[in-house]
């Protein structure tokens, strides 16, 4: 079976938005997903002082640092920094720099960035130099709230001077400027309502706009795919079931190619099941010789408080092994510890 045909034939179920609330003093609170929680106790002045002390032993003492760096939120990891720097008068990232190596400098350095500033950090690099890294634009870009992309697009402004939307538009051309630019706006629905007269509209304007004409109409495809919301999208998906005898990504497989057509389909697959979409990812990263670490720093550090204890699930429901049993047969030594301790126990 392709990893394709797993993806969406592995679903675990459909779920009631409801599912993912709890109530607190009567009102709805979005259930917590994330394997990181903020560390009860939390002392930033203590924390400072002993990363200080780790940083500057003779051999420096990597198993306190990954201690204190995954067991604390990110926000927890700010006030350290800023407790930090003010007490060394230096900077907690390039004090790091300059004691770790390799790929545990990389994930701690990750580790220290804000979500925005992290994602900002992973646009810039997918731009930047030869060739661009189309994946990961749709990745960040597909899985981004509108307030998480807003502050984005602040952030990759104030640190490399440069416009997102400009960048995009310098290094990538047709209809993936016209989708990612889409994404951009920052105007998809995030309501949790269901519309399903919608659904069956856009259902059949899909299948016109692809499968049952000469020409795929990309556009109509590209503004319905990146306007309605995750769980309209997915009552979409089955509506279209009843007007076409393939499934949506099949048509867009048969319809479109290159950079379109992986970024149309990535779409899909984030609406239907986000989760799965990203153990899909890691699994790729993993699979065969050699291991793309900077797959597994960019999804583990930016999903940590997000949905990974989601992602961990679907990984062992997809490929009949855990995430952590992945990671330990395919990465090593305090790297590893990381990873580990960002996955959460199992």
């Amino acid at each position: 079976m392709s990893l394709f045909r797993r993806f969406f034939k592995n679903i675990v179920r459909d779920r009631d938005p409801g599912d993912d609330t709890v109530t607190v003093k009567g009102k709805p609170k979005p259930k917590y997903y994330g394997t990181v929680t903020p560390y009860p106790n939390f002392n930033a002045s203590s924390d400072a002082a002993v990363l200080q002390s780790a940083i500057e032993s003779k051999g420096v003492d990597e198993d306190v640092i990954i201690a204190v760096l995954v067991k604390r939120s990110n926000e927890q990891r700010q006030k350290i920094k800023a407790v930090y720097e003010a007490s060394a008068g230096k900077k907690l990232d390039k004090a790091l720099k300059s004691v770790l190596r390799s790929d545990l400098e990389d994930v701690s350095l990750a580790l220290l960035m804000m979500p925005g500033q992290f994602d900002a950090y992973l646009l810039r690099k997918a731009t930047k130099g030869l060739g661009t890294d189309e994946a990961v634009l749709v990745e960040i870009l597909a899985t981004r709230s509108n307030e998480e992309i807003q502050e984005i697009k602040r952030v990759f402004k104030e640190e490399y001077e440069k416009d997102l939307e400009e960048v995009i538009k310098d290094e990538t051309s047709g209809d993936f400027t016209k989708a990612l630019l889409a994404m951009l706006s920052a105007k998809k629905d995030e309501s949790t309502e269901v519309d399903v007269e919608l659904a069956r509209k856009d259902a059949e304007l899909l299948f016109e706009a692809g499968e049952n004409t000469h020409e795929a109409d990309v556009s109509t495809l590209i503004n319905i795919l990146t306007t309605r919301s995750g769980p309209q999208l997915t009552k979409t998906f089955h509506q279209y079931a009843c007007v076409s005898d393939i499934t949506l990504p099949n048509a867009l497989k048969m319809e479109l190619k290159g950079d379109i057509e992986d970024c149309l389909i990535d779409i899909v697959k984030c609406a239907w099941n986000t989760p799965a979409f990203f153990a899909e990812k890691l699994h790729l990263a993993m699979k065969g010789h050699g291991t793309c670490e900077e797959t597994l720093i960019r999804i583990l550090v930016s999903r940590s408080e997000v949905d990974l204890k989601k992602i961990v699930e679907e990984y062992r429901a997809m490929y009949d092994i855990t995430l952590q049993e992945h990671i330990l047969n395919e990465t090593k030594g305090h790297y590893q510890q990381v990873l580990l301790g960002l996955c959460g126990p199992y």
